[in-house]
């Protein structure tokens, strides 16, 4: 999986790198027992800080994406298939910026709502295949 860095983006580069892994684990890209590259080879290989990549990865621990073990290094977890309460709270949270936006900018709903199913079914294709 190659990962794509936007240094001039507003999104932190902890997050961009937090979000591609996801990306790649819901495009079956990366999977279960998956090694991830070391905290210090991955932060040399993009040209950041070690402790940048170490916070993307520890939230990825945290959401239990990935494993951090001292032998293997961040190795791809089971994600487990519920959705909790604070799990949707917390994707309300993160998606009211996202609607707020594009309200703003005067996009309809529908839309709105086309381009969320056309994200959701290209994942969904992927995890048939």
């Amino acid at each position: 999986m190659l990962l794509k860095i936007d240094f001039e983006s507003e999104v932190p580069i902890y997050l961009q790198l937090k979000n591609q892994i996801i990306e790649g684990i819901a495009q079956k890209e990366l999977v279960e027992n998956d090694s991830l590259p070391s905290v210090r080879q991955l932060a040399e290989d993009i040209g950041i800080n070690m402790h940048t990549v170490n916070k993307a990865y520890n939230m990825l621990k945290d959401d239990g994406f990935i494993k951090l073990d001292r032998r293997k290094g961040a190795v791809i977890s089971r994600v487990p298939c519920r959705v909790t309460e604070e799990y949707k709270n917390k994707l309300q949270d993160e998606m009211k910026a996202v609607i707020a936006e594009a309200y703003c900018k005067g996009m309809k709903e529908e839309e709105f709502k086309e381009i969320c199913s056309s994200i959701f079914k290209e994942y969904e294709r992927r995890t048939e295949s």
